[in-house]
């Protein structure tokens, strides 16, 4: 039985999965762990998802033959390699959704999205700015500004009956046309369904422009689990007449870390197999 411990870094969380795989090398998914990183030493949290892995799997350091990170963990001293996130959230993302031929990333900085092949590799992708509006951390300072808890985004956004959309690119001055909207009495569930239309008209064209024109796309990141947000993109998927099917896995925030675990455990087998041959 081989382990190997997958970790993403990203800009708003550090995700830790554990794996196991088995003479034939099938995977199971033995153990979690999210922190949410809150001003908190991101490489800290690495090392506390590793140890509470191997602690909820009654596992120790050294049963675990390889330690991969992605997103921002290049600098995990403890780790055996690194993996670029793109390849990483693919893999990751047809481990949870097999059906899937695209990977939509949204996390707390930009967003992504990535067209695969069943296996999980990366035939193209597309991201957006780095100043875009459309990510994570935007919505949560929205959020904050309107006194609305981030778990209540999605509910309320889906109770809204006159959106507001917001046209600004740039997040500063889509917090500005927030900001105008409240000063005229909008709604809050307007202004939240109007920024996650805003948000996934984006997403849309991200995913136009990968060239997948058929299958399922799996949100993963920081806001697949937003309802809200995910309703907004499949409104926006039938406006523009795209034969993509939105959905979410309520695993999606993990996809990162499993494709690590997932690539650590191919390239830990590739490097026994030319110890062996060099041997």
């Amino acid at each position: 039985m081989k382990h190997t411990i997958g970790i993403d870094i990203g800009s708003g969380a550090v995700k830790t999965a554990l794996f196991a795989f088995d003479a034939n090398g099938k995977p199971r998914w033995l153990a979690k762990r999210c922190e949410r990183i809150r001003r908190r030493d991101p490489m800290t949290l690495a090392q506390e998802g590793r140890d509470g892995v191997l602690a909820d799997a009654g596992l120790g350091a050294d049963d675990v033959a390889y330690v991969a990170t992605t997103g921002e963990g290049e600098n995990v001293k403890f780790a055996t390699g690194h993996f670029y996130s793109m390849t990483t959230h693919a893999r990751g993302g047809v481990f949870l959704e097999p059906g899937a031929r695209a990977v939509v990333d949204i996390g707390a900085l930009n967003g992504r999205a990535i067209y695969v092949d069943e296996r999980g590799k990366v035939l193209s992708y597309k991201m957006t700015s780095q100043c875009a509006s459309g990510s994570g951390q935007f919505l949560e300072n929205i959020a904050r500004y309107l006194g609305v808890a981030v778990e209540e985004i999605g509910p309320l956004s889906q109770t809204s009956q006159n959106p507001e959309k917001v046209s600004s690119i740039c997040a500063v001055l889509a917090e500005t046309d927030v900001i105008n909207m409240v000063s005229r009495g909008i709604a809050t569930p307007d202004i939240l369904k109007g920024i996650h239309l805003s948000m996934a008209s984006r997403i849309v064209k991200l995913l136009k422009v990968t060239g997948i024109k058929e299958g399922k796309a799996l949100m993963t990141g920081g806001l697949a689990l937003d309802t809200g947000l995910l309703a907004a993109i499949r409104e926006e998927m039938a406006n523009e007449k795209v034969g993509v099917e939105a959905v979410a896995h309520e695993d999606s925030i993990y996809a990162g870390a499993i494709g690590a675990a997932l690539w650590g455990a191919f390239r830990h087998d590739r490097l026994s197999a030319l110890e062996r041959a060099a041997a």
